[in-house]
């Protein structure tokens, strides 16, 4: 089998796919792009039912205003609806994309200009493509060179974003920590059964946390999805700390917070570290193997 040749196609078929990708989204063209989207507004909130399922995320009532006629909807998130809402409160905010003249066909979006230019498929393809050329790189110069070409972009990638997601991990306890915080409780205890690879039924849990903030908001919302759960029990008391800008940012426990965020700090760093290992080895293989 002439792998050389497979992965010449493979990495000019994907390339012609990526420039086609990009090309569509230079003339506007792409579904992204074309997509609706606009902001509605939460006008009620259901309390979920303990023991039911976590899927749906909290039931809302939303109303928006279509931008092309005007028009006004009132509509659910019941059923596949995109997005799940799982922190709501009368008058938030919530993303809603649909195609042009089709309301009715509504998604909600936890973020509007995510996916917005369609760039999404392209860059994988480019991807794609880089991982071909590494695998030339392996055939034609030696194995060593995979290792440099693949440990060394994902180091310098890690490195770059790794002080941004420190900075924005330090201020969003800074400002949980000099919040005052307020009263909430456990108001349900969502279940979704699953069955595993081996026939075994499996059972996950959301806890449901419902508090008040000081300027009177009445919030509805999961249990952080990073804080461990296994000790929240329905109808239990709790401390919320909270974002005054943002309810959506809260946590029932700092210590545990702070534990959650070192830990994903922590992951940051080890990749760091492997990855640079790995560019590092492939050099001095380069430096000490034969050509």
């Amino acid at each position: 089998m002439d792998w050389h040749r497979i992965l010449l196609l493979w990495c000019g078929a994907f390339g012609l796919l990526a420039l086609v990708g990009y090309g569509r989204s230079l003339a506007g063209v792409t579904r992204a792009q074309r997509t609706v989207r606009v902001t509605g507004r939460i006008e009620r909130v259901r309390e979920p039912r303990n023991g039911g399922s976590e899927r749906d995320g909290i039931a809302v009532v939303v109303r928006f205003r279509d931008p092309s006629t005007g028009e006004e909807f009132t509509v659910t998130n019941d059923g596949d609806r995109g997005d799940r809402i799982t922190t709501a409160w009368v008058g938030r905010e919530v993303g809603i994309r649909y195609p042009p003249g089709r309301a009715h066909a509504y998604r909600f979006s936890d973020d509007l200009q995510d996916g917005r230019r369609g760039l999404g498929r392209p860059t994988f393809a480019v991807f794609l493509v880089y991982c071909g050329l590494v695998a030339l790189a392996a055939i034609d110069w030696g194995w060593p060179w995979a290792l440099v070409a693949s440990g060394a972009p994902c180091a310098v990638l890690t490195a770059f974003h790794l002080p941004g997601e420190r900075d924005r991990g330090r201020s969003r306890l800074d400002v949980l920590t000099a919040a005052t915080p307020v009263p909430g409780r456990v108001i349900a205890v969502l279940r979704t059964v699953t069955t595993d690879e081996d026939g075994d039924l499996r059972t996950r849990r959301a806890p449901v946390v419902s508090f008040t903030t000081h300027e009177g908001t009445a919030v509805t919302a999961y249990y952080p999805s990073d804080l461990p759960d296994t000790a929240v029990s329905y109808g239990q008391e709790l401390t919320v700390h909270y974002s005054p800008a943002d309810p959506a940012v809260f946590t029932p426990d700092l210590a545990a917070e702070r534990r959650s965020e070192g830990k994903s700090l922590g992951c940051a760093v080890t990749a760091l570290v492997v990855t640079a290992a790995v560019a590092v080895a492939g050099v001095v293989l380069l430096l000490v193997l034969p050509a």
